[in-house]
């Protein structure tokens, strides 16, 4: 009698695996407004780190020595995310490389939220000598945006000048080591899109 619940439970449990959305199959865009989009992982306003897993289709909490790490500094200044589809280059530390990240300024959005987003800025980060690129993004759709007008580098740089430094200052406390992330400049959306093209696989 065992064994038939012990299969039933684990068909179950299967079925239910099955049935999570594989964020890392999603297209790099949007099939109805081809726009880019971008799975949530950390949002807005926390201090823990987190990611997702496409292995078992979860997100899980990033771990050092059995510890959940978390941003020992101010928390996340927008939601980070990962645009599905594309792979950065493989560095030691992830050999299959990984999924372009995105910090979007917006309000908080809930882990797993796919949002449509306008890369408006590529930030070039180096940590203990391994190259690191985040695409600066707003939402694609205005009533989700906190920085009205800002869809372009020229016009943060112009309309906000205090974002730039103030993310420069959150990510280089973001390291495992202090100072060990390097802020190794900036490029404007035209060239964050063509990283996007470059990083699809």
């Amino acid at each position: 009698m065992r064994l038939p619940l012990l299969s039933l439970l684990l068909g179950t449990l299967n079925l239910l695996c099955s049935c999570r959305t594989d964020y890392a199959d999603l297209p790099t865009f949007s099939t109805e407004h081809h726009l880019l989009q971008a799975v949530v992982e950390i949002p807005a306003g926390t201090n823990h780190i987190q990611q997702y897993d496409p292995t078992t289709r979860t997100f899980r909490k990033v771990q050092r020595a059995g510890t959940d790490r978390m941003v020992e500094f101010l928390p996340y200044p927008g939601n980070l995310a990962f645009v599905p589809g594309t792979h950065t280059t493989p560095t030691k530390r992830h050999p299959h490389g990984q999924p372009l990240a995105a910090l979007i300024l917006a309000e908080s959005q809930p882990t797993g939220t796919v949002l449509e987003i306008l890369p408006v800025a590529l930030l070039r980060l180096d940590e203990g000598g391994i190259p690191r690129q985040v695409l600066l993004a707003v939402p694609a759709r205005p009533s989700l945006r906190i920085l009205p007008g800002a869809t372009t580098w020229a016009a943060i740089q112009r309309d906000y000048p205090h974002v730039r430094p103030m993310l420069e200052q959150w990510f280089r406390q973001t390291g495992t080591a202090a100072g060990s992330v390097r802020v190794a400049g900036w490029k404007d959306e035209q060239f964050a899109q063509q990283q996007v093209q470059e990083a699809r696989y």
